[in-house]
């Protein structure tokens, strides 16, 4: 049986008076990438950061590799590795500073450190740019930074927010081959609003809209679910659009 690394029950999160994200619930198994689809606003970074155990749930429980986020936040968060929106680099450093850092802050052992960070350089194609300073580095070297602090401990479940934003062809179609090699030894689970993303490196969609959980599971079964629509997009914008008149 496929091991469940991540299970995610009846999770809300409200501001204020505004429910963000309202009662969703999923699981990713070892070795899957888990698309995390829906438009702007649909509640997808709300969603991630409550899983990556920076923004508390209103409602609701998480497991990480069957550990609890809420009651045993340090042992769950050691299983994991998080991208945000924005990568967080500091721009002063060398790409082997920042990652011997990070490696520091995830209690890697003092003599396992740099074992750790030339194979988080090699797999994310830093291991020529390791004395360059990352300010000095372009967008999609940038991108391949955040990546490499978040896989830099060899985490159980990688989470990326939004990782080929701003990005130009070449650097996306680099950042995807990525995070498809990634899938065969993490857990992953992927935040976009890109559709072709989604077809290409994913084996599991969720689509959220308006903060509700409207579909979930392979293009098999979406294909399954709506035979008269041809493809992803058209999907997308059936669904959407049903929850926008609702």
């Amino acid at each position: 049986m496929t091991k469940i690394t991540v299970s995610a029950k009846d999770l809300s999160h409200r501001y204020g008076a505004r429910c963000a994200v309202r009662n969703i619930g999923f699981e990713l198994r070892q070795g899957e990438v888990l698309g995390l689809l829906g438009p702007n606003g649909a509640g997808k970074t709300t969603t991630l950061q409550m899983l990556a155990g920076c923004l508390a749930p209103s409602t609701g429980t998480i497991e990480i590799c069957g550990i609890d986020l809420l009651e045993r936040p340090l042992e769950a968060k050691a299983l994991l590795g998080y991208l945000p929106e924005t990568p967080p680099l500091y721009r002063e450093l060398t790409v082997d500073e920042y990652l011997r850092l990070a490696a520091r802050l995830h209690r890697i052992p003092k003599n396992e450190i740099a074992d750790a960070v030339n194979k988080a350089k090699q797999r994310c194609g830093l291991s020529e740019v390791g004395k360059r300073l990352i300010g000095n580095l372009s967008k999609g070297y940038q991108q391949r930074m955040g990546i490499a602090q978040a896989i830099v401990h060899n985490p159980r479940v990688v989470i990326l927010d939004e990782p080929t934003v701003g990005l130009d062809p070449i650097q996306i179609r680099e950042i995807r081959s990525l995070i498809r090699e990634m899938g065969g030894e993490h857990s992953v689970i992927l935040s976009t609003h890109i559709l072709p993303e989604v077809e290409s490196v994913c084996d599991r969609i969720q689509i959220m809209n308006q903060g509700k959980l409207v579909f979930g599971g392979d293009m098999a079964e979406l294909k399954q679910t709506y035979p008269e629509q041809v493809n992803l997009e058209e999907v997308f914008i059936r669904l959407t659009q049903q929850e926008d008149k609702t």
